[in-house]
């Protein structure tokens, strides 16, 4: 006797999930200016700082509705290549330049942007600066490319009203070739007590440099990411004392398929390369988007531990949602640096590109039960 046929729920499930995607794009401001740009620092997300050519910063403080430009004094030639606020009215700009064209110089306003204090300046051969990063209102820490084969180091006390160089014999030893990029501010992360790496290009090989008493000693880690004098690390985050990322590539080959992310779970050790950016090519920077408010065991609060990875580079930006794992298209601007105040974040580009997004959600495919006829 033939057996009755019957609806039967199969024993496996049959999954799809279809790739993730930004459901938010990039809002592209328009505020009419030309200066190329490749610094920012969102202090809240109200208030954002920009470091640009032409001796320029700019400041919101009404959420990007309008920006204030300053135009610093005897600075026209200078290129503000970071810049670390503290709040609406404090700042630091550093610009970027060969010091025998008088180019190395850091600046300091406690008036909101209306006067500023030249706090640093140096005419010493081969002097370089790149990044600069505060531990707090009061400890602070600026990178130069090397001189004489060392680093230049320069530390703070007391908010960036005043620097000191570290000493030559004390400065992190560089390789031939080896040396810093100066794209986005964020080749330097300072974080925790006293706690700051550096990531390098211009060798062989990416390496990190570490310090755990505020730029006082270091140790030097190597990285499987291939380095060269136009490639290497350009930007570095930390989320916890044990986990962090470096982001790289090549500046003069933005768009190049090769993995240009590297993972550490060790505090900065050892490395790992986790493969390529989606769009691929050259991330100059990487920041971290906090969702603020979640549901968690019934209320709403903030959850530190829901944050979406974003990176920025020529070729577009980038998402991660699994600690920099894996990767997927957030825009096609061309950003340079990218900076967040919990779920609010601003990334600037050359030719006056600037960019905010509010909100990073994400979709995926749901797991579906199939039913068949058997």
């Amino acid at each position: 006797m033939k057996s009755p046929r019957f609806l039967s729920i199969v024993t496996s499930f049959l999954i799809c999930i279809a790739p993730f995607f930004a459901s938010a794009q990039w809002k592209i401001l328009d505020i009419k200016t030309g200066i190329h740009m490749r610094a920012v620092h969102a202090v809240s997300s109200n208030t954002c700082w920009i470091g640009g050519t032409k001796g320029t910063v700019l400041k919101t403080a009404d959420s990007g509705r309008s920006w204030r430009t300053f135009r610093l004094p005897d600075a026209d030639s200078l290129d503000f290549r970071d810049v670390h606020a503290f709040d609406k009215d404090v700042a630091v700009a550093m610009s970027a330049g060969e010091s025998d064209k008088d180019k190395a110089r850091i600046y300091r306003t406690e008036d909101g942007g209306s006067t500023w204090s030249l706090v640093y300046r140096s005419t010493q051969a081969g002097v370089f600066l790149d990044g600069i990063d505060f531990w707090d209102k009061n400890r602070g820490i600026c990178l130069g490319d090397p001189v004489d084969g060392r680093l230049l180091i320069l530390t703070t006390e007391d908010g960036g009203k005043t620097w000191q160089e570290l000493p030559q014999e004390a400065r992190p030893q560089a390789e031939p070739g080896e040396a810093c990029f100066a794209a986005s501010g964020t080749s330097i992360f300072a974080t925790g007590k006293g706690v700051v790496y550096i990531g390098t290009g211009g060798s062989r090989f990416a390496r990190v440099f570490r310090s755990e008493d505020y730029g006082r000693t270091w140790q030097v880690s190597a990285t499987p990411l291939p380095a060269g004098s136009t490639s290497g690390i350009f930007g570095l985050h930390f989320w916890s004392r044990k986990n962090g990322i470096a982001v790289g590539g090549d500046y003069k080959r933005t768009t190049d398929s090769a993995q240009n992310v590297l993972l550490t779970t060790d505090g900065g050790i050892t490395w790992k390369l986790s493969g390529m950016t989606r769009p691929a090519g050259l991330k100059e920077a990487v920041g971290i988007y906090h969702k603020t408010n979640a549901t968690w065991n019934g209320d709403t609060q903030i959850r530190a531990d829901n944050y979406t990875l974003v990176a920025t580079g020529p070729s577009g930006s980038s998402y991660s949602l699994d600690r920099g794992k894996s990767w997927h298209v957030l825009g096609k601007e061309g950003f340079h640096a990218v900076s967040f105040a919990g779920n609010v974040g601003y990334a600037v580009g050359a030719n006056g590109l600037i960019g905010k997004i509010e909100k990073i959600s994400t979709k995926k495919g749901k797991r579906k039960l199939v039913i068949v006829d058997e």
